[in-house]
């Protein structure tokens, strides 16, 4: 039961990627929010809707992203293959 370092690095590397869209998707939103917010003439407002759009997507993708990171890391742990 040794850990696979190659695989421990992979992890290791989407994992750091993985804090950064933890901390891009709610800026993403909240900047989509105060945009909606400040914006209500026709053109501006769809940047508004464009930015609350890519919100919502990093964030489902985000949760997806950290389910995959978490298993490749456990994997490497357990050597389950």
């Amino acid at each position: 039961m040794s850990t696979d370092t190659n695989l421990l690095g992979k992890g290791l590397i989407r994992l750091g990627i993985l804090v950064f869209l933890f901390i891009a998707s709610p800026i993403l939103l909240t900047m989509g929010f105060k945009a909606f917010d400040r914006f209500t003439e026709s053109p501006k407002i769809y940047i508004a809707y464009l930015l609350i759009l890519v919100g919502f997507a990093a964030l489902i993708f985000t949760i997806y992203f950290a389910f995959k990171t978490f298993k490749i890391i456990s994997n490497s742990l357990f050597n389950n293959k």
